[in-house]
């Protein structure tokens, strides 16, 4: 399919890895030219010069989702975007009744406060040429909360509350907003997730994989570019009658309706 992206222009936040990679990977090869806003420039780089000697157009900007002033600079290096994909690194598991009033603070500047403020900066120009598209990455924690994870938890399904009344407001000049909930997938940071649960519980990785890939209808995680390509074609003017929708896609794994 043709989803008609060929000289659009996408702002990926973190898209140095993981599923932010992904979607990045899958637009620019839609024809997009994409903003890769990442932490770490080295690895952005590398990305760049990879996307470039495969004929793609990439820009690196290196900026840190919880400080504005960087995440500010970086639009105004690429200019406003057609397409907007919101997404920052997840936050560490906690204690619920536990955590620190700083780390709070930490995580919603990253995961919510300058998430809205990008986007809030992007659409005058999406509205004025009557064309744009937000996407947030989050997890299906928001419909089916993790134990571990009450950061996410709690952060993600905010920033849901407020995407959800933004979808409502721009619909008519032609923008679009939705949500992106993925379950597991083969990340740097479900590696992560992994290999804690297995040496707080004193078993092998290997068994903490086979026993979460059991709990998946599919019977495995998911592959980064299965989510990639659920996001450009939500990204593309084929797209235009979904909006104000969170998206699962997880394999089959979440239990609620």
């Amino acid at each position: 399919m043709n989803l008609e992206l060929e000289g659009r222009t996408a702002l990926i936040c973190g898209a140095s890895q993981g599923l932010g990679f992904a979607i990045a990977e899958a637009l620019a090869e839609e024809g997009c030219k994409v903003g890769l806003l990442a932490r770490n420039a080295s690895k952005l780089d590398a990305r760049v010069k990879d996307f470039t000697k495969r004929g793609l157009a990439a820009v690196p900007l290196p900026a840190d989702m919880g400080h504005w002033e960087q995440v500010k600079a970086a639009l105004a290096q690429f200019g406003a975007p057609d397409i907007l994909v919101n997404n920052s690194g997840g936050p560490p598991p906690v204690d619920v009744t536990a955590v620190d009033p700083v780390l709070w603070r930490s995580q919603f500047e990253a995961m919510v406060l300058n998430q809205m403020r990008l986007t809030e900066a992007a659409l005058p120009a999406m509205r004025q040429r009557a064309f744009g598209r937000i996407l947030s990455v989050a997890s299906t924690s928001i419909v089916e909360p993790f134990p571990s994870l009450a950061i996410s938890n709690s952060l993600r399904a905010a920033l849901a509350g407020w995407m959800k009344t933004l979808a409502g407001q721009v619909a008519r000049d032609g923008v679009t907003v939705n949500m992106l909930l993925p379950g597991s997938f083969a990340t740097e940071r479900i590696d992560r997730l992994n290999a804690r649960d297995a040496e707080s519980r004193g078993v092998p990785l290997s068994r903490v994989v086979a026993e979460a890939s059991a709990e998946i209808p599919l019977g495995r995680y998911g592959d980064p570019k299965e989510f990639g390509v659920v996001a450009a074609f939500l990204a593309s003017p084929k797209a235009s009658y979904i909006t104000g929708q969170m998206i699962r896609i997880d394999g089959g794994a979440t239990k609620s309706l």
